[in-house]
């Protein structure tokens, strides 16, 4: 899908600040010794550290079980079910980047809540274009910041399990979007169906239909059949995975290497999608974690040489 420089130029844009909102957040968490994730998303302290692969497993293990309930959901036609499940993971992982923000304001946790609240319910269920980016760009760095704090409790090596998961995850994006077809009937599910979509969504109206409205503008005389034609909208979209796990991988890098690394991890991952971007043709879908997650070991292999 080669979009036009402007809508190329605005989901790049919305991905590298949810990128470097997601690096601040976690630094915000962990800089603080005596503050913890709020509404009870911190990992139970006596659970002991268990290997990367063995982590990497349990995340495989709940990721097809989270897959297959969402089929399930689907196929069932549970729209109202699955919206207010998007409700309160929204909620959640706005209240959690909201709190970040203002962690030593008394009441920041019940604050940054009832501040998410009504974002989430105009996002979810008025379903407002402006208001969906831009709460999307504070839904990812909340839940990334989930996932870094439970990788740094829960595994002995962080940084390889996160490296393996991602790479599990470019490997299910190339099956499920060229072979599978899963993705893009979920994507149409939820703009059609739900009116719900886990990602960045813009439409637009391509070069033919703008000259069309154009002409029809300029005419004196508009016939009926003219005022009733229907314009096809271009929808560009970039799926929340595709947002969210550039974020974990940039947030532990950030707690065991440096914000350094951190920032190359967020650039890398940019320009890997501007060049999916430039590759891309309209019309067509794409596995973007492939590019993603080798932009990201690049600009991280880069990185650690030169710092």
């Amino acid at each position: 899908m080669k979009h036009t420089w402007k809508i190329t130029t605005v989901l790049l844009s919305m991905f590298f600040i949810a990128q470097l909102l997601g690096i601040f957040v976690v630094h915000q968490y962990a800089s603080s010794d005596d503050t913890t994730l709020p509404y009870g998303m911190e990992p139970p302290e006596d659970v002991e550290p268990r290997s990367a692969f063995d982590l990497v497993l349990s995340f495989a293990i709940a990721f097809s079980i989270v897959v297959v309930i969402m089929l399930i959901l689907t196929k069932y036609n549970a729209e109202t079910f699955l919206r207010l499940w998007f409700f309160a993971v929204v909620t959640l992982a706005i209240g959690i980047t909201l709190n970040s923000v203002i962690l030593k304001v008394p009441y920041a946790s019940l604050i940054a809540f009832l501040v998410a609240l009504p974002l989430a319910f105009y996002k979810i269920f008025k379903r407002n274009l402006i208001v969906h980016n831009i709460t999307e760009l504070f839904v990812y760095p909340g839940i990334a910041a989930i996932f870094v704090v439970l990788l740094m409790s829960w595994t002995k090596a962080p940084l390889l399990a996160v490296i393996v998961i991602l790479i599990l995850i470019s490997l299910y994006d190339m099956y499920a979007v060229w072979h599978a077809g899963f993705m893009q009937k979920m994507a149409q599910y939820q703009i059609q169906k739900l009116r719900v979509f886990t990602g960045f969504f813009i439409p637009y109206i391509g070069k033919k239909e703008r000259q069309a409205l154009a002409r029809a503008e300029k005419s004196k005389t508009k016939s009926k059949k003219a005022k009733e034609k229907k314009v096809k909208v271009g929808i560009a979209i970039l799926g929340g995975g595709d947002v969210v796990f550039p974020i974990i991988l940039a947030g532990v890098v950030l707690l065991q290497i440096g914000l350094i690394s951190a920032l190359f991890v967020a650039m890398g991952a940019t320009l890997a999608l501007l060049t999916l971007f430039y590759l891309s043709e309209k019309g067509k879908f794409y596995p973007a974690m492939p590019f993603i997650t080798t932009g990201c070991f690049i600009a991280l292999g880069v990185a650690r040489l030169l710092f």
